[in-house]
């Protein structure tokens, strides 16, 4: 008998072997139920005469829509209409995060002022939003609030703020339905974005074993299906932005909509200028001074272009009431996006307290030791130390109100649960409709996550 054999382990014993074994019988398992559902379900849409599939979308719809900006009409077919609802639910979505982060920004900041009165606010804000069920926060903004308006012919008019039933007008840029839809593709393009530079960043850094060639190839294939989405989006999102406002009438080939490629174009030239004058600072030691001046520059063209680019234009009194031009919001919408941007804005008040906690006192006595005041100490010194703190937890929140927008079918928002559910009403179709919906959802979910990851790992603390 050999010393190999009598050293060696018997396979009851192997720990090895017990890992694999175990991972095999998991596998296994989950394969099993898998089919069983599938199995199941196949029986059951056979049982119904139905067949599982999504043919069923080329279909004419039939219904219509209260608000949308793809000009849907109820003879187009469900893909339209599921398009339209996920086109008002991202608006509601971006313009959510946007106002609620500020909301929460202001709010969290205000919980240290010295001001009693500011103190307090903020404190019942927090604590009386938070405590509230969101959908009973948007019933009340919806019923008691914006439906109360009067009706058009009593409408309130205050200043450029025009309101009743019918809507709420407030001055904006004048952009056309395609305009907007333009930016918030854009906008989308901007997130996938995001995605793409994880996918590549994890392809470059993978390592060479087969695994690492196995999970870089499926990166690799992930990647050119991102790209071919991001410029279908790019050029969509290009022509629906810069189409002008009135085919017939303006004699400019392109509309107001361009100056927002301009605007984007300056912030992320403004962006970079900021990390080139950081990296000077640090490596060789220079004032930052040219490039302090020339972001200052592009600011103040950015601010240029905001200001007088854009065709802002106040809402126009019609006789007899009414009012165009401007911006108008829905009352559906409105009520939703106020319910949504304060319940979401007392939670994230909450983070960007404990962020500004987190970081030590010594840091506010080394700032007043500089002979800064309370206000500029928090803006220079604090509050930019508390964002690796802040960031985390906020990727949570941006994702929550990402999913409570499903809530605003309560209050007749046609956004895509609603337009989803009412679909599924019709075709009687409802597996695919629940996987379509929870497939969008979690797109929705896995880009906020993946920006955010990105945006996190910009000001964490990079060792040497």
């Amino acid at each position: 008998m050999t010393p190999a054999t009598q050293g060696s382990i018997p396979i009851w014993r192997d720990e090895r072997f017990w890992k694999i074994a175990f991972q095999i019988i998991t596998l296994v398992v989950v394969v099993a139920v898998l089919s069983l559902l599938i199995t199941n379900l196949n029986r059951n849409l056979a049982q119904l005469g139905l067949r599982f599939g999504f043919g069923f979308l080329s279909n004419q719809a039939g219904f219509s829509v209260g608000e949308n900006l793809v000009n849907y009409q109820p003879q187009d077919q469900y893909q339209k209409v599921i398009y339209a609802g996920l086109i008002n639910s991202f608006r509601l979505i971006v313009v959510g995060i946007i106002l609620a982060t500020i909301t929460g920004i202001v709010a969290g900041v205000a919980s240290f002022s010295e001001n009693w009165l500011v103190y307090k606010i903020s404190r019942a804000y927090v604590g009386l939003v938070r405590n509230v069920p969101l959908l009973l926060q948007l019933f009340f903004w919806y019923f008691a609030v914006y439906f109360a308006l009067p009706p058009v012919q009593d409408q309130l008019e205050m200043g450029w703020v025009v309101m009743s039933k019918r809507g709420i007008y407030l001055p904006g840029p004048s952009l056309t339905d395609q305009n907007w839809l333009g930016l918030l593709l854009l906008m989308g393009a901007g997130l996938l974005g995001a995605l793409l530079w994880k996918l590549i960043s994890d392809i470059r850094q993978g390592d060479r074993s087969f695994r690492g060639l196995v999970y870089r190839g499926i990166n690799g294939l992930v990647a050119l299906s991102v790209i071919g989405l991001e410029i279908w989006l790019i050029i969509r999102g290009v022509g629906y932005l810069v189409s002008p406002q009135d085919s017939e009438t303006n004699s400019l080939p392109v509309g107001v909509g361009i100056w927002f490629l301009g605007m984007a174009a300056i912030a992320i030239a403004a962006f970079l200028l900021w990390q080139q004058r950081t990296r000077l600072m640090v490596e060789q030691g220079t004032s930052g001074q040219p490039q302090l001046m020339a972001i200052g520059g592009l600011v103040a063209v950015f601010v240029v272009i905001l200001l007088f680019g854009l065709g802002w234009q106040p809402p126009t009194i019609q006789e007899g009431g009414g009012a165009s031009g401007g911006l108008r919001l829905s009352l559906e919408y409105a009520a939703a996006l106020s319910g949504l941007v304060l319940y979401t804005g007392a939670f994230i008040a909450e983070i960007v307290r404990a962020g500004i906690q987190s970081v030590s006192k010594g840091q506010w006595e080394a700032a007043r030791s500089l002979g800064l005041p309370s206000g500029l100490a928090m803006r220079l010194v604090v509050f930019p130390q508390s964002l690796r703190v802040i960031i985390p937890p906020l990727n949570s929140e941006y994702m929550n109100l990402a999913k409570n927008t499903t809530l605003a079918f309560a209050i007749g928002y046609p956004d895509l649960f609603s337009v989803s559910f009412t679909t599924l009403n019709q075709t009687g179709r409802a597996v695919e409709m629940i996987v379509l919906i929870m497939f969008i959802y979690l797109i929705f979910n896995l880009l906020i996550s993946v920006g955010m990851n990105q945006i996190n790992a910009l000001v964490q603390l990079k060792e040497r």
